[in-house]
């Protein structure tokens, strides 16, 4: 199965969160749709990531995670282009990667991922990246999960799935 690493915009986005971009002119622009927060006893917390960029094309990964009482947002203060592979749910659990998508953000677009959302783990493609990221914990095993998929594969403007 090949994937497009399409670009990615807000209504492509859509089903899976909110993409979160600076406005084009001065003024404030906000960016709260997605957030989400599930577990009243769960505390905002906000991290800081420096995430190295992959060291060779094609990425092999075999993970895909989700948040299930969380939104989780990536805003880059630094970066190049990165990537957002996303997947609805399967009929049977887990992620259906048959249906998985793949956006290719450019340094300025950050996403926030909706609660309950599968998508891969972070992943920078051009060069050293630094992003916010933000979501809500309660330091319980609920904070996160990751699931073992089939290989995916992204090299060049093609993503392929085996």
């Amino acid at each position: 199965m090949y994937l497009k690493a399409e670009p990615l915009t807000s209504a492509a986005f859509l089903p899976y969160g909110e993409v979160i971009e600076c406005p084009a002119l001065p003024g404030r622009t906000y960016f709260e749709d997605a957030l989400a927060n599930l577990r009243p006893r769960a505390r905002g917390s906000i991290s800081l990531t420096v995430k190295p960029p992959l060291t060779a094309l094609p990425l092999r990964s075999t993970t895909m995670e989700r948040h299930r009482s969380s939104s989780q947002s990536f805003v880059p203060q630094e970066s190049g282009r990165w990537l957002a592979i996303v997947a609805p749910h399967a009929a049977g659990g887990g992620p259906d990667m048959a249906r998985a998508r793949a956006f290719l953000c450019r340094p300025d677009q950050g996403v926030t991922y909706g609660a309950d959302v599968w998508h891969h783990p972070f992943t920078v493609l051009d060069r050293e990246a630094r992003f916010v990221i933000f979501m809500w914990r309660d330091g319980t095993r609920g904070d996160e999960e990751f699931v073992e998929v089939p290989r995916i594969q992204r090299g060049g403007s093609r993503c392929r799935m085996r």
